[in-house]
């Protein structure tokens, strides 16, 4: 998880926002991992795709 979402360098320390935050990466890193469409690159790399690009954002989501 640190790898991927930089969890380190997270600033949410108040109230329930940091487990909060954790359960969306985990909910986030499930999506991308089973993702259908196979895809070369890492689970860092397709997280960057899908927060640039709708359509895989929407593939990812089941909306499309």
């Amino acid at each position: 998880m640190d790898v991927v979402f930089a969890d380190d360098q997270m600033r949410a320390r108040t109230g329930h926002a940091a487990h909060n935050l954790a359960v969306l990466r985990h909910i986030t890193l499930n999506l991308i991992r089973l993702d259908p469409t196979p895809r070369k690159g890492s689970i860092k790399a397709r997280r960057l795709i899908a927060a640039t690009s709708d359509s895989y954002r929407a593939q990812l989501l089941g909306l499309a």
